[in-house]
Order: structure tokens, then sequence, then C-alpha cells
């Protein structure tokens, strides 16, 4: 009788923990997103900047304590003239997402005192005064759902 009960919380655990390997808790975690519509002849200037973008984070970013870097990505789509409505016309330019997790503000605040060291940010800077962006610098993650794709 105890074997079938050590061999049913061995099963259990064994297949609970399955089913969620792979999630990433980010729920309190500090988010910074940008949200930049470029012209369509600025769109590969950014696409270059980001490229830069990412070797530099690569670099110089925590990836352990309070000031980690927890997640990068950028992404990027032709803007649409209706964006709930993923047949309609694009507008000829191009919306790029850059969001980065933390670990805690303490990663947001490294950033940017990170920033001028970067060697392409005065270009960086410049492209972004020629597009439409949106900044929100950082927030606190209060839902997530983040699974470990392959």
């Amino acid at each position: 009788m105890i074997y079938k009960k050590i061999l049913f919380i061995l099963l259990f655990f064994g297949l609970t923990n399955a089913l969620y390997a792979g999630e990433q808790d980010t729920m309190g975690k500090t988010k910074l997103t940008f949200t930049i519509v470029a012209p369509g002849n600025l769109a590969q200037e950014g696409k270059q900047l980001f490229l830069s973008h990412v070797t530099w984070m690569k670099s110089t970013h925590s990836r352990s304590g309070p000031k980690a870097l927890l997640s990068y990505d950028v992404s990027e789509m032709d803007e649409l003239s209706n964006p709930t409505d993923l047949k309609s016309k694009t507008t000829g330019k191009k919306v790029f997402i850059l969001s980065e997790i933390y670990e805690s503000p303490a990663g947001v605040e490294d950033h940017f005192a990170r920033t001028p060291d970067w060697k392409d940010w005065p270009k960086f800077d410049a492209w972004l005064k020629k597009c439409k962006v949106t900044k929100a610098s950082s927030t606190t993650i209060f839902n997530s759902l983040t699974w470990g794709g392959k």
C-alpha cells in the first residue's frame, strides 16, 4: 500500500512538473517597451541600429542579480491601416517593438546609465526623433504567460 502511494506521488509530481516545464515566471519583473513607427524609408536604418543594439546588450548587461536582463526581443511588422484586421492595407510605415524584461527597476536604471557608452546611441537617438515613439520605460508585469517554445 505504501508503495502505491509513493508511486502515485512520484507520478503526480513528475507529470505536473512536465506540464509546466519551460514556463518562466515574469510576474513582478520590470519591463521596458518602446513602440516605434518608422517611415518606410527609415525602416532599414532601424533594423541596422537594432542589430548593433543587440550586440551591445549582449556584451554589457547583467544576466544575474537585481540588474539582470531576463529577456530581450525586437519585433517588426508593416503598419496596417486597421491594426485589428491583418488583411487591411499597409500604410508604408514599419512598426518596431522593443521589449526588455529585467529582474527589477535597477536593471532599467543600469541600462539607461550605460546607454551613452553604446557606439550607435547618437545615431539611434537621431533615428528615434524621426519616428513616432511610445516609451514605457519601467513598468511592472502583473499578468504573464510565458512558455518556452522550440
